[in-house]
């Protein structure tokens, strides 16, 4: 094993803040595996590559010897997190988290070794709390200290509800902490609040606080908000390759280099830039889906954009069903159906007018353009992604 201080210099890099470095660096110290905590709602069934971010360091720990503990919140996920949140999320059943609960493990363990890895669902010690230990446990937080949120501090000012089980979140993320003896919380940048909640708490049982070990929130296709469902610029972890590689293929040449460093821990290598985007999509595919995945969506890739035959490849389906005749109206229609990237009717007119936009191997640049769509037909939207009439 590497000395503490070997340790604490590999630990950092990639972060985004550890506080802080000396007290991490006297956990390393101690001589004993740590306990490093990492903790996840599974409101969907599936994750992306966002969250990789921040597991990818908790595989780092466990190769360096200590102990990852992955927490299920089977509980605070019918909370739902309220981080960054405008308004209230949908509360889910409990049968329904379980269920999500299931898949997002068996893609956790992707980067996580399952053998070296504590998984544990919180609702092992919520749900056995009687009403009066809740009541202590919330005595220990202020109303005021919760108001400095600056998420819920924007929606009072705006006139949004904010429900009191909201609140709850935070003091429950951070009982997590003391119930598995906490040495390290990682979380990415928007954590930080929920963290040092934890650390209070500790500090009040007469634990050692834990150390906050924050990551770097991954921006999504769009390069610009952070990658999330919700927003639909995110690449799910359990997309078949061809549509993982084309995502990837999709995003700019700035945010390629973001992409390096948070998915892989490397600069973008020299050469072309589309070479190195490829080499990126390819080993992001193997990752997830083995090396023979990774080869086949390169060559799907190159099939359908270097070669330019699109009319043999493997294409998203577009379902024109609902949506008006213009060719507008269809690009629109085909980033929101194949690619989940929430394309405005003024972008799409700009592919149009641009020349960007081809059916059938010829472009069309008028917006008012009405073209007769016909199964199996091929509708270019850009370099790099097109889709097929279904």
């Amino acid at each position: 094993m590497p000395s503490p201080e070997e340790q604490l210099e590999i630990l950092k890099r990639g972060s985004a803040k550890i506080l802080n470095d000396e007290e991490l660096l006297a956990k390393l110290r101690l001589g004993r595996p740590l306990n490093v905590k990492l903790g996840v709602d599974p409101t969907a069934p599936d994750i992306h590559l966002g969250f990789t971010v921040a597991l990818q360091k908790l595989r780092q720990f466990q190769d360096l010897g200590h102990q990852a503990i992955l927490i299920i919140g089977d509980f605070t996920a019918m909370i739902g997190d309220p981080t960054g949140r405008s308004k209230t999320r949908p509360q889910l059943s409990h049968d329904a988290i379980m269920a999500n609960a299931k898949s997002f493990q068996a893609q956790a363990f992707k980067i996580l070794d399952p053998q070296r890895t504590q998984t544990v669902f919180n609702g092992q010690w919520f749900e056995m709390m009687t009403f009066e230990q809740v009541m202590k446990l919330n005595a220990r937080v202020t109303l005021q200290q919760m108001l400095q949120r600056e998420d819920f501090k924007n929606r009072i000012d705006r006139g949004e509800a904010v429900h009191l089980h909201e609140i709850q979140y935070p003091i429950m993320q951070g009982w997590d902490s003391v119930v598995v003896k906490a040495d390290v919380e990682i979380g990415g940048t928007d954590q930080l609040f929920n963290i040092l909640v934890g650390r209070d708490l500790q500090r009040e049982e007469g634990q050692p606080q834990q150390v906050v070990f924050l990551m770097p929130l991954l921006e999504g296709l769009d390069g610009v908000q952070k990658m999330s469902k919700s927003l639909g610029n995110y690449v799910g972890v359990n997309e078949p390759p061809v549509e993982m590689f084309g995502k990837l293929m999709s995003i700019s040449d700035k945010l390629m280099a973001r992409y390096y460093l948070l998915l892989l821990g490397e600069t973008v290598p020299d050469g072309h830039p589309m070479d190195a985007k490829k080499q990126l999509a390819r080993r992001i595919v193997e990752r997830y889906h083995g090396t023979d995945a990774g080869a086949a969506a390169l060559e799907d890739f190159n099939t359908r954009f270097s070669k330019r035959d699109l009319a043999s490849a493997e294409l998203p389906i577009l379902t024109l069903a609902g949506v008006a005749g213009d060719i507008v109206s269809a690009v629109v229609a085909a980033y929101a159906q194949g690619f989940q990237i929430a394309k405005s009717r003024g972008d799409a007119r700009r592919l149009v007018e641009q020349g960007s936009v081809q059916l059938r191997e010829e472009k069309v640049t008028d917006p008012k353009a009405t073209p007769a769509f016909q199964p199996g037909d091929v509708l270019k939207l850009d370099k790099t992604r097109a889709v097929r009439i279904g």
